[in-house]
């Protein structure tokens, strides 16, 4: 690992109308609209999306660092994550994020530790760490 601070670098290009083009160095683009819910087109990634996948991204990245450091074994796992904007106070922000983790392990593993393990794959999620949004981690423990 790289030492601290860490730069990400993205880029996002657009005309009066359309596609908003997001591109990092050595990354595909990315074309995006705004959600339907702000009136743009069914099937394009958004930003409100991107956040959302990013939280979903994040949670299974820091799960797999634990688990590999807690020398877990575990067969999958996947996480849903449903972003709630609400405009509490007539300020429109993202209040909270429902994790829906579902965690598949070898046969004989011990439930409690994923569930642990998932727990703490929650608290140290730096992309929700540095939102002001609520996280509701719910999960569901399978042994294959």
């Amino acid at each position: 690992m790289q030492g601290y601070p860490h730069h990400y670098v993205t880029k996002a290009v657009a005309g009066i109308e359309g596609n908003v083009v997001v591109s990092g160095e050595g990354l595909p683009e990315l074309d995006t609209q705004a959600p339907p819910e702000f009136g743009g087109p069914e099937g394009f990634w958004s930003p409100e999306t991107m956040l959302s996948a990013a939280v979903a991204n994040c949670f299974i990245l820091s799960f797999r660092a634990i688990a590999r450091a807690s020398k877990f074994e575990w067969n999958s796992l996947e996480c849903n994550v449903e972003g709630v904007l609400d405009r509490p106070e007539r300020t429109t922000l993202f209040t909270r994020f429902n994790i829906q983790a579902i965690l598949h392990l070898p046969a004989g593993s011990k439930a409690a530790m994923g569930q642990r393990l998932l727990e703490k794959a929650e608290q140290i999620c730096l992309v929700t760490a540095s939102l002001k949004s609520e996280t509701v981690l719910t999960s569901d423990i399978h042994t294959d």
